[in-house]
């Protein structure tokens, strides 16, 4: 000390530094190479983009928009650090898997884009929306959310190579910041972002997020590389196998016989019985003869006809669905009503041709226009069957 009652710059400094020393530390920010390795990040945004990639076909239908869903972000975020990644109005889509799975899914929209997809599933233009969302607005969210994510789960049966199912979607609204719809999110220090940036039209151009638990997000990527190795082995054992010999091809004994001119074979043994009857005569061998399977030349008419039958047109028909009312019924409907058909979300259409049913398939999106792709082809015997 300088004197007894001051104290030196140094000390000063000292007394300082002890007290900043003293208070608590700031947590320390989660890192996600921590909990999910690039390989898990990738396997978690592939499964994302495949799944929810038909989801965008799903929504496009009933929508009548354009729907585009890019390639998703993974993050990890702790469940009280949620309001700060979620401090607007939004409305929550618990969904449950009930087969294929053990698990919860969360998907989360802003209010704002919810009440302009409400709006279209009710025959609106998606222009003039309100803030508040009714049971009716809500009901139709659920609606559509229902089909994104039955359609999800349709992908993510092919990608797992077994059968996926949910439950019926359950919605809220969720304002964190006042406690609205916490209950609703999984108890769970870490949870799984998967950030989708959705556009709809020009009416939508914002984020679409997918809240799963940490240990469900790195179940799914150990059941997906489990499913992959397994498919492997079975395509390396196929591989391994010693190819059969053909029919067609003669094996090299044959071609030996082949190159050996055919004689008399004259027996030098006593008689021999075959059948009950006695063989002393020389045994004639043959050579065996097959007819060949080319393929048949046609005449130069019989080419000509079949030209002619390969330009005729027929009418080919995309059938999502079907279902019967009554005279009433269609005279009340009106601008905005929704026909409810005979088909489940995700279940192939039928592909018909004048009328016949020749295969089945799935919806797509080119460009601005639908397509079909065929994933099952109707056999012969069916196909004459729906002639009757």
């Amino acid at each position: 000390m300088m004197s007894g009652e001051m104290l030196s710059q140094d000390e000063i400094d000292a007394l300082l530094r002890g007290t900043a020393d003293s208070s608590s530390e700031p947590k320390q920010k989660v890192v996600l190479e921590d909990y999910l390795s690039p390989f898990e990040q990738d396997a978690l945004g592939e499964i994302g983009n495949i799944s929810f990639g038909s989801s965008a076909t799903a929504l496009s239908t009933l929508l009548n928009q354009k729907v585009d869903i890019t390639t998703p972000t993974v993050s990890i975020i702790e469940k009280d650090k949620l309001q700060d990644e979620f401090p607007q109005p939004y409305v929550a889509i618990q969904v449950s898997y009930t087969e294929g799975f053990l698990g919860t899914n969360l998907l989360v929209i802003k209010q704002d884009d919810a009440s302009i997809i409400a709006d279209l599933m009710l025959g609106g233009d998606g222009l003039n929306t309100g803030t508040d969302l009714g049971e009716i607005q809500l009901s139709a969210v659920q609606e559509a959310m229902n089909q994104m994510m039955g359609s999800a789960a349709t992908s993510m049966s092919t990608i797992f190579s077994k059968k996926v199912d949910i439950s019926p979607p359950i919605i809220d609204l969720m304002y964190l910041p006042e406690g609205e719809g916490v209950e609703n999110i999984p108890d769970i220090d870490l949870l799984v972002k998967i950030s989708f940036k959705m556009k709809i039209g020009t009416l939508i151009d914002s984020n679409m997020m997918q809240l799963v638990p940490l240990s469900f997000a790195k179940s799914l990527v150990e059941d997906l590389t489990n499913n992959n190795n397994t498919n492997a082995t079975k395509s390396d054992k196929i591989e391994e196998e010693p190819p059969k010999p053909s029919m067609a091809t003669s094996t090299p004994v044959q071609e030996t016989q082949s190159q050996q001119p055919f004689t008399t074979y004259q027996q030098p043994q006593a008689p021999q019985h075959f059948g009950g009857q006695h063989l002393s005569q020389p045994v004639n061998v043959q050579p065996a003869e097959f007819a060949s399977f080319g393929q048949p030349a046609l005449q130069e008419s019989e080419a000509r006809n079949l030209n002619m039958l390969l330009d005729i047109p027929l009418s080919v028909t995309v059938e999502l669905g079907r279902t019967k009312r009554s005279v009433k019924e269609i005279l009340e409907l009106s601008q905005g009503s929704i026909i409810e058909l005979d088909k489940l979300a995700g279940e192939p259409v039928d592909i018909l041709v004048n009328n016949r049913l020749i295969a089945k398939g799935e919806v797509v999106v080119i460009d601005e226009n639908f397509g079909v792709r065929l994933t099952d082809i109707v056999s012969q015997t069916e196909r004459i069957k729906n002639l009757n």
